[in-house]
């Protein structure tokens, strides 16, 4: 069995400690994939944009048919409290969720007036900042048209977990995934950027993925400190063309790129501007 860390629950108005069950073999979620979660961050005292996670899991219920139960502010207010159970010396990942418990129509909608919510906390070191590997995929993000691609739902992760297994058959840690014009739109786990020449470009939010609440706020940081940030198309190539890479994220914040393909690089100096900008807002 896995050996969890720390981990505490927030369900029905009380904390449970531990990987509480909380699903039977005819839960809509379990069955049809009714779930949608956000993800944020306590570390070092702080909780960069918690309330932006908590506003964005609740349009991500809507989105997928579910019905919030929860303000957000009220989930954020439960995040807060349960930091407390916590020794405050290891980071942890704060995830609400959302699902649905019964189906609508031939149960395959699900049933807004069924749904649940919980929150769960558990300890989740912050990875250092010594970079990753990242390679092509075949694997392509889908279409608004063909996915819940405006929340952030727990059936699109599987596509991107076959990008990752395929990376890894690769020797690389991680997948760039395009979009089915083959344009960039993120790495499996994050978003992505480049810098050439001092210059940073982001892919251009066009519905086929995440564009991340660390994205954008990493892409303000670096306006507001006298960096040109575009958000335009990507292909490939300029990856291979780029001085530097970096990804965005919940769960690493900012992190270097330090392979792409055949070509090696290092941490270059737009990127730990980055990551310090995000750590001086994070603890301002």
């Amino acid at each position: 069995m896995t050996a969890w860390t720390k981990t505490w629950t927030w369900l029905d108005g009380d904390w449970h400690e531990g990987n509480v069950p909380i699903w039977g073999p005819r839960t809509h979620a379990f069955w049809l994939g009714s779930t949608v979660f956000d993800g944020a961050r306590f570390f070092e005292g702080v909780a960069p944009d918690l309330d932006l996670h908590c506003r964005r899991v609740n349009r991500s219920a809507e989105a997928l048919g579910l019905k919030p139960t929860m303000a957000p502010e009220a989930i954020a207010e439960i995040a807060r409290d349960g930091f407390a159970r916590f020794d405050g010396a290891t980071a942890l990942y704060v995830r609400p969720t959302y699902w649905a418990e019964e189906g609508g129509f031939m149960s395959v909608p699900p049933l807004p007036e069924s749904t649940r919510f919980c929150l769960t906390l558990y300890e989740a070191p912050m990875p250092e900042p010594t970079g990753f590997s990242a390679t092509t995929t075949r694997f392509r993000r889908p279409l608004p048209e063909t996915a819940p691609l405006d929340a952030k739902a727990g059936c699109l992760y599987p596509n991107n977990g076959r990008a990752l297994l395929e990376a890894k058959a690769k020797g690389f840690e991680n997948a760039l995934v395009c979009d089915m014009l083959g344009n960039v739109a993120e790495f499996a786990t994050a978003n992505v950027f480049v810098v050439k020449d001092g210059v940073v470009a982001t892919p251009a939010a066009n519905g086929t993925f995440l564009a991340g609440i660390t994205r954008s706020r990493v892409a303000d940081l670096l306006r507001r400190d006298g960096y040109t940030v575009h958000e335009t198309i990507l292909k490939p190539a300029d990856l291979l063309d780029a001085d530097e890479i970096f990804s965005s994220g919940n769960y690493s914040k900012v992190m270097p790129v330090i392979r792409f393909e055949d070509r090696h690089l290092q941490p270059g100096p737009v990127t730990m501007r980055a990551r310090e900008l995000y750590w001086d807002f994070a603890h301002g």
